[in-house]
């Protein structure tokens, strides 16, 4: 993987955000890498496609680029909120792939990629309408809040200048592919039990520990009045799925 970001071409924009967006498209496509399988490369998409700029030959797993000149921080800025939540509901996200460039050096510094199956409706943050001065007035966005997103499923593929090894990456993208098999409107409570268990710190932890998240999940889940009953129902569904083991009763250990 070659880090440094291509410059031909680029004398014909005027605009830096014109060409830090040719720049690292042209680097994407000739770098990435898909995770859902063996392909090393990636195919961009048609001209005008909706949310997604690149394609798996192999697959067809569809990419999401976010680049952005400054370290992500905790949240993302995303498309259209009501469209966010209506491709989550009916597991049409693309994977999100967010890369963090060094504008003085023009290279590549992070980045991360996350399973389009790794979001929640509860990571996805409602902006505040555009102004009616707006040429788009009214117009709701969201955010991608990056704490709400297990950090299992937030996947380094470069980190601090240095690339991952790809092996490595599609191992720790395989041990959360099983949250794929899991039905949108079940997997949003699943992703939010394994974030907050995440949360506590701990790698072993008790039924008890597990039990102090029910505040959060109440207000995550207001319609739902036995949260705890889905705690454990959630435990046994992450036990399942590889992600935790029963060590004996009221004792689990998170997988690392």
């Amino acid at each position: 993987m070659q880090l440094e970001l291509p410059r031909v071409g680029l004398e014909g924009y005027k605009s830096n955000s014109q060409r830090a967006r040719i720049a690292t498209e042209a680097w994407a496509t000739k770098n990435l890498y898909c995770l859902n399988c063996a392909s090393d490369e990636l195919s961009c998409s048609p001209p005008n496609t909706a949310a997604v700029d690149y394609v798996c030959p192999n697959c067809d797993a569809s990419f999401q680029l976010k680049a952005q000149s400054h370290s992500f921080g905790s949240k993302i800025l995303d498309a259209a909120y009501a469209t966010m939540l209506q491709k989550i509901r009916e597991d049409e996200t693309p994977n999100l792939v967010a890369l963090h460039y060094e504008r003085d050096l023009w290279r590549v510094r992070n980045i991360f990629f996350v399973p389009h199956f790794a979001f929640s409706i509860s990571a996805i943050e409602k902006r505040p309408p555009l102004a009616p001065t707006a040429r788009r007035a009214g117009w709701v966005g969201c955010n991608i809040l990056l704490e709400k997103i297990p950090s299992d499923a937030r996947i380094p593929l470069v980190v601090d200048g240095k690339p991952a090894n790809p092996s490595l990456a599609r191992k720790q993208y395989a041990k959360v592919r099983p949250l794929s098999k899991l039905r949108p409107e079940m997997r949003g409570w699943t992703l939010d039990v394994l974030n907050l268990l995440r949360s506590l710190g701990k790698q072993t932890f008790t039924l008890a520990d597990a039990y102090t998240l029910e505040p959060h999940l109440a207000s995550l889940h207001p319609a739902n009045r036995h949260v705890r009953d889905k705690i454990r129902q959630q435990l046994q569904i992450l036990r399942d799925l590889g992600l935790l083991h029963f060590l004996s009763p009221g004792h689990y250990r998170l997988n690392s």
